[in-house]
């Protein structure tokens, strides 16, 4: 089942039922006899708000003297909203209240709360809002608000990530040496492979796991050997924690803090509300929100605030005092990387487009019907975005900006106003991770296979399934939106910029793990040059879904020579039998579960042990730069070194997917309650178990990845060694043989949008 979206919901519906749980869970305060709870709310709010009253009038030296902060909050719309929208949800949490005996204790100072946010985001001089805008436009604390932003054209990597690169090799050539146990003076730059490695989504699940996997990779050795680490969702919570000077740079440091900071429920109203409101974590979270809000030039939504509570989480340390405000910049993690000293991070969003729509609140006055049935009857697709340190960019747009300048308005190329801070990264976090965000196709997908389990919901099933080509276009909730920097450049843009683009004024992001749960594809563009992908993949529909086999499809439509063919899961007999267990799991009742289960298991009396995968811990591919004499071909399971050093093997790809360990008891991903999609508290010893459970299965592939690493190493030194001792028409004709054998491929590749 779709982990992302499973995860990223409950913690939605959890926000929404948050008081309703409380209330089964938590003690009632009683008022005294003769009072009543809101009147003694409102006279201490009303004390509070005089006494706040007198020192703002002191700050501001009387009343009446407008600022200019207060002038622009007071003509800007979207700020407007959001502060009467906050005073609507004052009344009407005290209308509650009021009524009695019906929330948790903790929501008796819910109003006094919101009531303290209003007045420090009122614009007034000496407020929050006040302090943080007036700071969003200082060239002291933002340098690049003096900088103009320009939007860079072309396919080629963007100069920071080629200097970047230089850096790296040198890096990685020393490290690969003392990996393999090489002289080091005898490793020859040309020879070291290039290496990538990409986390999967799954919320925390994702995340902590990915922390298990990333720290046994760097206890071997190997992560110093790697050049680009990729991420979806959880994982790219993982990638943000470990650049900052919290995560120190070290995965079992980030194993310590998430012991310290998610043994709370992530939406535990009390332990955000606290963050937001004191100091100075209140001013270090309420940045990047005062500062979507006052630009503008984007709406804010649910996403935004999704994003500040994974921040209050993830991003603020356990000693509270020590805040790092460089730790909010996505730009700002390049003073880890620029020395070459750690892979280059890159995090994935993905633009959904619906033909004849665009992406269905981009463009609110299109009407699909206008458009044309044929254009209405092509199929959607997933626009991918990357994020780097250097760069926000999209392969489709062959378009990007500086990742500092994320969050403008550009037309033309070229940003309209200067004066706006970098978009913060709690606000990312929130992108990155908005699986809720998903289309209604999506959310039907989660429910399925219990509605398939009641005959009387069967009629049902079929109706939603004739009409799936209108689910698959609709999402019950709008993604986040960041202002679309490709405007007024529609000449200069490639084919493969969706027309519905051209006219936005903003571009809407999503957890990319909607179209795949790995980030491969970020992997796989124009002069990365990847040799090895390791792919460590912590989805819960991991037998099922088969994402790192959904990226041949990218490679055939990007024509990317190399890539394994029909690698992943095999779906003929293990996918079928993983999805028969999860009917069976959506009985209708535990009892029935149970008896569906012991019975599937069982054959002639005799009981049988239930087959899990055909995958272990660590599985490697290698693809051919040959061309395939069929589409049916399939590349096969590596089993000895030697095929990885063939002069025509390609890329190669060694799988690691999070399964159970018999070194490791009752520890299974998909029976484990505290590894379920809902958990979003975790102890001490969960994350432990989990950490576990990762590191050994890298250590069960660890003598593995090295075999491969120097395989791809001796097959690279000896190709070298080769073209150094060819004459000059010998390196001629080898080129026009390769010339030759590239323009076959692009015949047979087949071009078009891959979703």
């Amino acid at each position: 089942m779709h982990y992302t979206t499973k995860i990223s919901l409950g913690t939605l519906v959890t926000v929404g039922a948050v008081a309703a749980y409380y209330h089964t869970q938590t003690r009632r305060r009683t008022l005294p006899a003769g009072s009543t709870l809101i009147d003694a709310k409102m006279q201490v709010i009303q004390s509070r708000s005089r006494s706040s009253s007198l020192q703002r009038s002191d700050l501001s030296g009387g009343p009446g003297k407008e600022t200019r902060n207060q002038r622009e909050a007071a003509q800007d719309t979207q700020w407007q909203k959001f502060t009467d929208r906050l005073a609507a949800a004052n009344k009407s949490v005290l209308s509650t209240i009021s009524l009695g005996n019906v929330l948790p204790d903790w929501s008796i100072g819910l109003p006094d709360w919101i009531t303290r946010l209003q007045r420090e985001l009122n614009m007034e001089p000496g407020s929050l809002a006040d302090t943080i805008w007036t700071e969003a436009r200082d060239p002291a604390v933002n340098p690049e608000v003096a900088l103009d932003a320009k939007v860079r054209l072309g396919a080629d990597l963007c100069d920071e990530e080629k200097q970047f690169l230089l850096k790296r090799r040198e890096f990685t050539r020393r490290a690969l040496a003392k990996y393999l146990d090489l002289p080091e003076k005898e490793v020859h730059p040309d020879d070291v492979p290039v290496i990538a490695s990409t986390g999967s989504g799954g919320g925390l699940r994702a995340m902590i796991a990915g922390a298990g996997y990333y720290s046994a990779l760097h206890e071997s050795g190997l992560f110093d050997c790697v050049t680009y680490t990729a991420g979806v969702s959880g994982s790219c919570w993982l990638q943000s924690v470990f650049l900052s000077s919290i995560g120190q740079q070290s995965f079992e440091t980030i194993i310590k803090h998430l012991k310290s900071r998610i043994g709370v429920h992530l939406a535990y109203p009390p332990a955000a509300l606290e963050l937001i409101d004191t100091p100075p974590t209140n001013k270090y979270l309420l940045r990047g929100i005062v500062e979507k809000l006052k630009v503008g030039y984007s709406s804010f939504g649910l996403v935004d605030l999704y994003g500040l509570l994974l921040g209050a989480r993830f991003m603020v340390p356990s000693n509270e005092m020590i805040l790092d405000d460089q730790d909010l910049k996505l730009s700002c993690q390049s003073r880890f990387i620029d020395g070459g000293e750690l892979p280059l991070p890159i995090f994935s969003a993905v633009r959904h487009e619906i033909p004849g729509v665009g992406n269905e609140t981009e463009n609110k006055d299109t009407n699909l019907e206008k458009k044309g049935a044929e254009e209405a009857k092509q199929s959607d697709w997933f626009q991918w975005f990357e994020a780097t340190p250097y760069e926000f960019y999209s392969e489709d747009l062959e378009a990007g900006i500086p990742t500092w300048g994320l969050g403008r308005r550009y037309e033309n190329g070229i940003n309209v106003d200067k004066q706006v801070p970098e978009m913060k990264l709690p606000l990312l976090l929130g992108i990155w991770g908005s699986a809720f965000c998903a289309t209604l196709s999506h959310y039907y997908a989660e429910i399925r296979p219990f509605i398939t389990t009641v005959s009387m919901l069967k009629t049902l099933d079929n109706m939603v399934l004739q009409r799936k080509d209108a689910l698959v276009k609709v999402h019950p909730f709008d993604p986040a939106s960041v202002p679309n920097f490709i405007k007024g450049l529609k000449d200069q843009l490639p084919p493969t910029c969706p027309e519905s683009l051209h006219e936005s004024e903003t571009i809407q992001l999503m957890d990319s793990g909607m179209s795949n749960n790995l980030a491969c594809y970020p992997l796989m563009r124009k002069n990365r040059n990847v040799d090895i992908v390791i792919a460590f993949d912590s989805s819960a529909d991991i037998r099922v879904a088969n994402w790192i086999g959904y990226v041949e499809g990218y490679a055939k439509q990007r024509k990317i020579k190399g890539w394994p063919v029909s690698i992943g899961w095999p779906q003929s007999d293990d996918a079928e039998q993983a999805r028969q267990e999860l009917e069976e799991a959506q009985a209708a009742s535990s009892a029935e579960a149970k008896d569906k289960l012991e019975e599937a298991q069982t054959k002639d009396g005799e009981p049988k042990m239930k087959k899990k995968s055909t995958l272990g811990p660590c599985t490697v591919w290698v693809g051919s730069l040959e061309t395939r004499k069929s589409e049916d071909e399939p590349s096969k399971v590596v089993e000895e070194e030697w095929e990885l050093m063939r002069p025509e093997a390609g890329i190669v790809v060694a799988y690691l997917p999070l399964i159970t360990h018999p070194n490791v008891p009752d520890v299974d991903p998909d029976t484990s309650p505290y590894l379920s999609t809902w958990n979003f508290e975790w102890t001490p010893e969960q994350i432990d178990n989990l950490t576990t459970l990762a590191k050994t299965n890298f250590g069960e592939g660890a003598d593995q990845l090295k075999r491969t690493v120097r395989a791809v190493y001796e097959r690279k030194k000896k190709q070298r060694l080769e073209i150094e001792g060819m004459t000059k028409k010998q390196k001629l004709e080898r080129e026009a043989a390769e010339d030759e054998l590239a323009h076959a491929e692009n015949e047979r590749s087949y071009s078009g949008h891959f979703s």
